[in-house]
């Protein structure tokens, strides 16, 4: 007896390889299960003003990489007259700026999109910092010492006592109104932490909010515990890093650096913008791999044609559901798909008004011809150019009524549509016209539901995007065709047997 074995480790072979292309693709480049997700973009132009005073200049500019939560997608410069380099320093990238001589009030442009991005990867640097000494003056050095007692008497290690000292700070009292006045907040806190022998850095962050122009950067402060680090704000006192906060230099080097100028500053504007996840995720891996099997990386018109051709095997399956498990019956095998393909391009209402009146009119024209007695090609090649003229005629009579949507029935395949006259007008003569109906309507109601199904965006989405499907299809296909037993529209015979007649 022939083994099922092989049968089986096909099947499964197929749909485990489609799963786990499919898992893939989400969980390695981020493609979305479903459809109409969009990324959010921040577009952030730093400006950088300063006066030069007729000697060569020299501007370097710290600016951001791909960070957690966000992955950086484009970067540019303006910078007329000047010679600019991205220079990347022991992982610190900046932006410089540089000509030989120049005068009166300068102004150069640096503009980077970064995207919010959950997946993005950590980036932040790992190496312990040195504890720097601090020497401070009194009154204030009493006042740290205090404020650093009081904050260790309720803290485990450096993050814990970081927290305390910002809560001691925030509470307002005598030592924390002193030392407001001895630095800002972030150089307070990590001179507080330094005193502590705690390693922490100061990092330079920019917060992120729709339409603001002119902003400055604020203090983050990285605090470090043995090999594990915490970001703290010490305006707000939040831990973590927060989701509206874009750290733009993150290795305690300055902002810019400037040589030849004075009077120099940075600020910052931003826009909040959103884009189709499939346009940002293309730009995020515009250097696609092997493994990486999208048709985005297609030309525009191959994308367009695929979108189209990769929704014929969600069609197949619906026919192949529907005739093996349901049993309903059609006019050829997988014409019903052909036809949906057209309802596709026409609409639905259109479609089947144009396929009644194109298969109906072929019919009486066809029951003619069947009396000419003609050889079955003559009568073929009769039945297309006839299926041509009819649908050249509905096409102008549409437009002379001014109905656009009628004239989307040119997208009828014109072939199968004379093949299916031909096999019901045969039909008609041998088994009548009920059987005609039958295999008829059988053929529309597959072709509504082969289209409902291909028409889906959610089908869409996922057929383009997440080519294994076509693997898991393809299993499904394969184990509908395993089945042997009764159709569906069978079981009404045994209905007696059930009501005991």
């Amino acid at each position: 007896m022939y083994s099922r074995k092989p049968f089986y480790l096909i099947v499964a072979a197929l749909f485990i390889v489609g799963l786990a292309m499919m898992l893939h693709r989400h969980f390695v480049y981020e493609v979305p299960w479903l459809p109409g997700e969009k990324r959010q973009i921040w577009s952030i132009e730093a400006k950088v003003e300063f006066e030069a005073s007729g000697n060569p200049i020299k501007a370097s500019l710290a600016i951001p990489g791909s960070q957690p939560g966000f992955t950086l997608m484009n970067e540019s410069a303006a910078s007329p007259g000047y010679g600019l380099s991205f220079v990347d320093a022991t992982g610190d990238t900046r932006a410089e700026w540089s000509i030989r001589t120049a005068d009166g009030p300068q102004e150069l442009y640096y503009k980077v999109d970064m995207m919010r991005d959950p997946f993005a990867k950590e980036l932040l640097s790992t190496e312990i910092p040195e504890v720097q000494g601090v020497t401070v003056a009194e009154p204030y050095a009493t006042a740290m010492d205090q404020v650093l007692a009081a904050a260790q008497e309720r803290s485990a290690d450096g993050i814990t006592l970081t927290r305390e000292l910002l809560k001691e700070l925030s509470n307002k009292g005598q030592n924390a109104e002193l030392l407001a006045q001895y630095k800002t907040p972030g150089k307070l806190l990590l001179d507080l932490l330094n005193r502590a022998d705690v390693p922490a850095r100061l990092l330079k962050g920019l917060e992120l909010e729709d339409g603001r122009r002119r902003q400055p950067l604020v203090d983050i402060l990285q605090v470090y515990e043995g090999e594990r680090y915490e970001i703290f704000n010490p305006i707000t006192g939040k831990q973590g890093q927060q989701d509206n906060l874009l750290l733009w230099e993150y290795h305690s080097a300055p902002v810019l650096d400037l040589v030849g100028g004075s009077n120099s500053r940075v600020t910052f504007t931003m826009l909040e913008q959103e884009r189709p996840v499939n346009v940002a995720l293309a730009q995020k891996f515009d250097e696609p791999d092997w493994i990486n099997v999208s048709l985005y990386n297609l030309p525009l018109e191959e994308q367009a044609l695929f979108k189209g051709i990769l929704l014929i095997p969600i069609g197949v399956l619906m026919v192949v559901f529907l005739r093996i498990i349901v049993g309903v019956k059609t006019s050829g095998t997988f014409m019903p798909v052909l036809i949906a393909m057209a309802f596709i391009q026409t609409s639905l209402l259109t479609g089947l008004v144009g396929f009644l009146l194109i298969v109906g009119t072929g019919l009486i024209l066809r029951s003619y011809l069947s009396h000419l007695n003609l050889l079955l090609v003559a009568r073929i090649s009769a039945v297309i150019i006839m299926v041509i003229g009819i649908i050249g005629f509905f096409s102008i009579v549409a437009y002379q009524l001014g109905l656009t949507q009628g004239m989307k029935i040119t997208f009828f395949p014109m072939i199968i549509l004379a093949w299916t006259i031909e096999r019901m007008s045969i039909l008609w003569e041998e088994e009548g016209v009920k059987e005609v109906v039958k295999q008829g309507g059988g053929s529309l109601l597959v072709a509504v539901a082969a289209f409902l199904a291909m028409n889906n965006e959610l089908i869409r989405h996922l057929t383009f995007n997440f080519l294994g499907l076509q693997l898991v299809v393809m299993a499904a296909v394969l184990v509908l065709g395993n089945y042997t037993g009764y159709r569906l529209l069978e079981l009404k015979r045994f209905k007696p047997l059930v009501s005991g007649d």
